[in-house]
């Protein structure tokens, strides 16, 4: 079946490609296994090289591959481009830093004890289409850093965006092999990840493609690294700068227009600033400006399938129908493109979609909480466990919050967001492993103890 690249802003048939052929397929897979053989022994300053390379290819083309991302799968141009930029700060980070992050670690043993970081061979990204350049990236850098190689399975509706990957890979230095976009259906992985050439797998998507994932990898008993849904809370506490809180709230929640894992998504709002807090994030909410992804005017761009929207509407109409308030918002915008209205929601039931399901969209949840025990409950009664966003200037709410928040992130007074620095993942439905920073740089090795002893030191012994 052809993959198709859609203009979600107009709905408009940009290209399509014809998915690879099993031999195709095959063909990849021998190649990127051939290519390991060589780059596992190369040294890291070549390494380094290829990534500042890759670099400065993005930055140096940011606009052409904003243009891309923005026209098949909608995110407003402006972010695109900071997408690729945030891309080149990645390439040029575990460039300058990985070679120390993968460094042998000595252990203070009777004996010359380390542990040595070595690659594990070909890894399998599988990624989705909403940051299509980072999400790869994120995975791409620090994995051939390690020596490892990686075939990406990308999202079926970014084709132009997984060829363009691959393309830049290879124009920066990376051997041929070292990094293949591979245009298959999701019907083919468990296939690949059970192939003996593939080491191990990471993917970043729902919690069904993260389960059918996790499941393949463990019973071809291969490591797994997933970063799948978010239901994230945005604390709002007296103490809080109730103005940056609101204009960072809504950022927060229509960032790459709402589909994001580490969007915001409810709002738990004390009920001495509840009010005010609703009052404005409404307005603000009302007065962004909808419209062409293309125009740098835009705040909040469209959907990017069909399908997307049909979800929001169901969520947001089930949600009502169990007896959630509609603030504002709600339903699609007329005319042509996936573009959906920027919704607030109060008073939501448990038993509502909007309050357990990840609602990917522009569609804010409040609620309103008597005190921080029932904030901090509310904000973990959830399957999911991502990121969170706290609001308090208060030092002891600070920790318990810090503490008690059941996610792999949290952020006081700021938005949350992925850092190259900083691990990034999640606990619960969220997934498990960790990318970015030291830890992330090490996920794909073999952490391998070695022992040596010391000649001098066996003949004392004996």
């Amino acid at each position: 079946m052809p993959m198709k690249s859609i203009n979600p802003a107009t709905g408009q048939l940009v290209a399509t490609f014809d998915e690879l052929s099993d031999s195709d397929v095959e063909a990849r897979l021998q190649a990127a296994a051939d290519a390991f053989q060589r780059w596992r022994h190369g040294d890291s300053t070549e390494r380094s090289r290829c990534l500042v390379k890759l670099a400065e290819l993005l930055e140096a083309e940011k606009d052409a591959l904003a243009t891309m991302m923005t026209e098949e799968m909608g995110k407003t141009r402006k972010s695109a481009g900071a997408e690729a930029l945030k891309c080149a700060l990645a390439c040029r980070y575990f460039a300058e830093h990985g070679a120390a992050f993968l460094a042998d670690e000595r252990i203070e043993t009777e004996s010359d004890s380390f542990i040595r970081y070595l690659p594990l061979g070909t890894i399998l990204a599988v990624m989705p289409w909403n940051f299509p350049f980072w999400q790869l990236i994120r995975c791409l850098a620090p994995a051939v850093m390690a020596g490892n190689t990686v075939i990406l399975k990308h999202a079926s509706n970014v084709p132009r965006c997984a060829l363009a990957l691959e393309e830049l890979a290879l124009r920066a230095g990376l051997p041929k092999g070292v990094f293949q976009s591979l245009l298959i259906g999701s019907s083919k992985v468990a296939r690949i990840i059970h192939d003996p050439r593939v080491a191990a797998v990471t993917l970043t998507g729902s919690e069904a493609a993260g389960a059918s994932v996790a499941e393949a990898a463990g019973r071809a008993l291969k490591k797994c690294v997933l970063e799948l849904g978010g239901n994230d809370p945005f604390i709002v506490l007296p103490s809080a700068d109730l103005e940056a809180a609101v204009k960072t709230g809504i950022q927060a929640r229509i960032m790459n227009n709402g589909q994001s894992c580490i969007c915001a998504k409810r709002f738990i709002v004390h009920k001495d600033v509840y009010k005010p807090f609703v009052d404005r994030f409404v307005a603000g909410l009302e007065a962004l400006v909808v419209g062409d992804p293309m125009d740098d005017a835009t705040e909040l761009g469209p959907i990017a399938t069909a399908d997307g929207v049909e979800t929001l509407e169901r969520q947001v109409r089930d949600s009502v129908a169990a007896g959630a308030k509609l603030l504002t918002g709600g339903s699609r915008l007329e005319g042509a493109g996936n573009f959906f209205a920027a919704t607030a929601l109060a008073s939501v039931p448990r038993n509502a979609p909007a309050y357990s399901e990840e609602v990917f969209g522009p569609v804010a949840v409040l609620f309103e909480v008597s005190d921080l025990d029932e904030a901090i409950h509310l904000a973990n009664d959830t399957p999911f466990g991502l990121a969170s966003s706290v609001w308090t200037n208060d030092a002891g709410e600070q920790e318990r919050l810090e503490n008690e928040i059941e996610a792999g992130q949290t952020f006081v007074n700021a938005m949350s967001a992925s850092d190259p620095r900083l691990p990034f993942g999640g606990i619960k439905a969220s997934g498990f492993g960790r990318e970015l920073g030291y830890i992330g740089a090490r996920e794909f090795t073999n952490m391998k103890t070695i022992v040596a002893v010391r000649r001098d030191r066996a003949e004392k012994a004996a």
